[in-house]
């Protein structure tokens, strides 16, 4: 499976860069690593949240956040986990689907407002997936392209660098349509599936 320096790496031979990074985190002291430190977790994080991957969907239940005047409050709060990349839904523990708003406090955490009945609710949500292993191979292609993108303009520069830029926004989003296609496919064929210990008893 690719690690990071590997997607930097095919990042900067798509802008025909001949360097080969060692080490990102921390930059191994060139100018490239350096680059791909920088724009590396941007570009991850972009492809998160621009789909739902079945790898990095999760749930989990949210107890209240308890504030001053609790009593006094029409809405109950909930602390958003850290490595949320977005909010996919919030619901009851009923399964009920809330209306909510995210709003971040004073301690820079992003919070959920919903209706004060609620004591828990369980968040669907996007989590920050660093782990490179768990990304499918046109998730990686996909990646690669979008970071290409991100260090052409810095690495070769001038109008040369935005043209090579543009020319790897094109063929990112091509890769990423067969990302989602892919990984919307395996999510459908999970929904379906009907083991067979269910089938036997049909």
């Amino acid at each position: 499976m690719a690690s990071e320096v590997d997607i930097c790496n095919l990042a900067l031979s798509r802008i025909g860069d001949n360097a080969t990074v060692s080490s990102i985190n921390p930059p191994e002291g060139s100018m490239q690593a350096e680059h791909c430190q920088r724009y590396y977790p941007m570009a991850r994080d972009t492809m998160l949240e621009l789909h739902n991957w079945h790898f990095a969907t999760r749930e989990t239940t949210l107890a209240r956040l308890v504030q001053d005047s609790d009593d006094d409050l029409e809405q109950a709060v909930f602390v958003v986990p850290a490595n949320t990349i977005k909010v996919i839904a919030v619901k009851g523990l009923n399964g009920q689907v809330l209306h909510y708003r995210q709003e971040t406090n004073e301690q820079g955490e992003r919070i959920i407002y919903c209706d004060a009945c609620h004591e828990e609710v369980k968040i669907h949500f996007i989590e920050r997936i660093t782990d490179t292993t768990r990304y499918s191979p046109l998730f990686v292609d996909a990646l690669g392209w979008l970071l290409a993108s991100h260090l052409a303009g810095p690495i070769i520069k001038g109008t040369e660098g935005i043209k090579i830029s543009q020319s790897c926004v094109n063929a990112f989003n091509i890769a990423m349509s067969k990302a989602v296609v892919s990984d919307s496919n395996q999510q459908r064929i999970g929904l379906e599936h009907c083991p067979d210990w269910i089938q036997a008893r049909m």
